[in-house]
């Protein structure tokens, strides 16, 4: 048994749907998030500069004597993983092969979409992943650089015309290669996974990044003997590195319940 608490971090709010299924799986832990809402987002950014905030957030969760830290991020997992693992002497998991093999598994044509912020697609991360997995798959990428900014000011509904068009023109290459599976290669994406669905159709089996991770997470912790006692009353710590009175409003969004208590703001540049 290890009380330990588990680190998550993102560039911003997308984290929290990994969070929301750590709950799910292992509702007695404790678990540290901080979204780096100050520089949101990543995707845009250099491999070096990515790097640095990648190590920052975490220098900053380590301070929580961590049994485990989730990259709770598509970007940072596809450019800072390996980095981030042998610079830190504990478990670092990431989302992007969790996912990559969930959609290796799952397709059924082989022929599968993925789209992520333009790091992630140009780092060919989960391209990587899959082919190992099934070496015959085709992947057909697509970069959404405007998905987290909209997602980050809360325009995620079906009928919201800004977000119906951006989401229509950047899947329309998707629907041409008919592909059967689709993954949702940010943590951010799934608060669009109404509008994803209502243009890519049924048939198409979304893989959720952030959902896959937690789920690696877990099962690596019980794999280790590392889970908290069954009988353990977990709960969540938020952290920002921008202004927090919207955070509960937006957080609320990605977790599906209140957000209550106290969010710490950190000056990241200090770590």
């Amino acid at each position: 048994m290890d009380t330990r608490p588990i680190g998550v971090f993102d560039s911003g709010l997308g984290g929290l749907t990994a969070v929301r299924e750590l709950c799910r799986l292992l509702p007695g832990e404790e678990i540290v998030y901080f979204g780096d809402t100050g520089r949101v987002p990543y995707g845009s950014r250099s491999r070096e500069t990515i790097v640095k905030y990648a190590r920052q957030d975490v220098a900053f969760l380590r301070q929580f004597d961590l049994k485990a830290v989730v990259i709770a991020c598509g970007t940072v997992s596809t450019t800072a993983l390996e980095v981030l693992t042998e610079e830190n002497a504990l478990p670092i998991l990431g989302v992007v092969a969790p996912a990559a093999r969930a959609a290796a598994r799952r397709t059924r044509s082989g022929r599968i979409g993925l789209i992520g912020t333009q790091a992630s697609i140009r780092s060919g991360a989960y391209e990587k992943w899959i082919h190992q997995e099934r070496p015959e798959a085709q992947v057909f990428a697509q970069a959404c650089p405007l998905f987290v900014p909209l997602v980050e000011n809360g325009r995620t509904r079906p009928g919201d015309v800004v977000i119906e068009t951006v989401a229509a023109e950047y899947l329309a290459p998707l629907q041409a290669a008919e592909v059967d599976t689709l993954v949702l290669g940010c943590t951010h994406y799934p608060l669009l996974e109404a509008v994803i669905r209502s243009i890519m159709g049924p048939g198409v089996d979304l893989i959720n990044a952030g959902t896959e991770g937690a789920r690696a997470v877990a099962e690596l912790l019980r794999e280790r003997g590392a889970l908290a006692p069954q009988d353990a009353q977990g709960g969540c710590r938020y952290f920002v590195s921008d202004h927090v009175e919207d955070f509960a409003r937006l957080a609320s969004l990605f977790l599906g319940w209140d957000v209550t208590g106290a969010v710490g703001q950190v000056d990241i540049d200090l770590y």
